[in-house]
C-alpha cells in the first residue's frame, strides 16, 4: 500500500513510552508506541478522550530509532508526611475543620498555609461515605510513603512515521503538531518534545521514507548515530517475519480504554547518500 508519508520528530531530554506500566512500577519500551504517538496527534488536534480516531487508527506506523538513548531509572517517593491545612482542607473533609477550630480561633484565622495536624496525610485517599452525616471523608487519615520506580529514554531520538492515501489529513496532523490545541508530551506528561515535530510530508511509503530522510542531528553530548538505523513498520498479518504488538488504539476513552494487536517488522535502514537533510528548530 503506498500514499503518503509524514515524518514526525521525537526528540527530548527524557521520553517514557510505557507498555505494562502500573502505579508502582512505570516501565518504557525501547521505542515509542503506536498508541503514544496516535495519542500525541489527538491531543495536537484537540480530541477528547472519549472521540473516535477515526482515521488517525487507520494510519500505517513505523518508528525508526536514530538515537536509542538511554535507560535511566527514577527513585520516586509518593505521599507520607504532612502537608500544611488549606481552606479547602476542612471543606472536603469536614473532621479537619473540628481539629483545626480551637487554632483557628487563637491565631485569628491565619493557620492556613503553616499549621499542620499530627498524623494526617495532607491528600484525600480511600474516599467514603460517613455513616452519620453521608459526607465524603477519608478513609485512611495517614499511610506510609509509596516507593515507586519510573523508567525513561535519555537522549534519545526517533522518528515516526504515518502514512495514509489522503494527503490532506496529512498536511491537518502536520499543521496541529506545529500548533497544538493541547499541552503534548512524548509518553508522560513530565516529557516534553523539544523543538520541531512535523518532518517532511511526501509521496511514497514508510520504507521509501526513511531510505530517503537523513538521520536526525544527535541530543546528547557524545553520541553517535548509528549509520544503518533500526526501524519497526507495521505489516499485514502473515508478512514474513512480521510480529505482534499490542498497541494498536480503539479508544482512549477513560471508562474503556481498549488496545488491540498489529504487527510489524524490523529491519535496518540504509540512508540514501543524497537523503534530505533535517530542518530543525531546536
Amino acid at each position: 500500500m503506498s500514499g503518503h508519508v509524514l515524518l514526525i520528530r521525537l526528540a527530548a531530554p527524557l521520553q517514557s513510552w510505557g507498555v505494562v506500566s502500573r502505579f508502582s512500577r512505570r516501565d518504557t519500551h525501547s521505542r515509542p508506541t503506536k498508541s503514544g504517538v496516535i495519542g500525541l496527534c489527538a491531543a495536537a488536534l484537540g480530541h477528547d478522550r472519549a472521540e473516535e480516531l477515526g482515521e488517525l487508527a487507520a494510519v500505517r506506523f513505523g518508528v525508526r530509532a536514530d538515537h536509542p538513548g538511554t535507560p535511566v531509572r527514577d527513585y520516586h517517593v509518593v505521599g507520607a508526611g504532612k502537608y500544611p491545612v488549606r481552606p479547602r482542607d476542612i471543606i472536603t473533609d469536614h473532621r479537619r475543620a473540628a481539629a483545626l477550630s480551637a487554632d483557628m480561633a487563637s491565631t485569628k484565622g491565619n493557620a492556613f498555609g503553616h499549621y499542620e495536624l499530627a498524623d494526617w496525610y495532607g491528600a484525600p485517599k480511600y474516599i467514603v461515605s460517613e455513616p452519620d452525616s453521608g459526607a465524603l471523608v477519608s478513609k485512611q487519615l495517614s499511610r506510609g510513603a509509596l516507593i515507586t520506580e519510573r523508567w525513561y529514554l535519555a537522549d534519545a531520538a526517533f522518528v515516526a512515521a504515518l502514512q495514509h492515501p489522503d494527503r490532506a489529513f496529512l498536511e491537518t496532523v502536520a499543521t496541529a503538531l506545529e500548533r497544538p490545541k493541547r499541552l503534548l508530551w512524548l509518553g508522560r506528561k513530565s516529557c516534553p518534545p523539544s523543538g520541531t515535530l512535523a518532518g517532511p510530508l511526501d509521496g511514497g511509503t514508510i520504507e521509501d521514507a526513511y531510505r530517503s530522510t537523513a538521520l536526525l542531528p544527535s541530543q546528547g553530548v557524545g553520541a553517535r548515530p548509528s549509520p544503518r538505523p533500526w526501524a519497526w513498520i507495521e505489516a499485514e498479518p502473515g508478512t514474513a517475519g512480521a510480529a505482534p504488538v499490542p498497541d494498536q488504539p480503539v479508544t482512549f476513552d477513560a471508562d474503556r480504554r481498549t488496545h488491540t494487536t498489529r504487527w510489524e517488522t524490523r529491519t535496518c535502514v540504509t540512508i540514501a547518500e543524497n537523503a534530505t537533510e533535517w530542518d530543525v528548530i531546536p
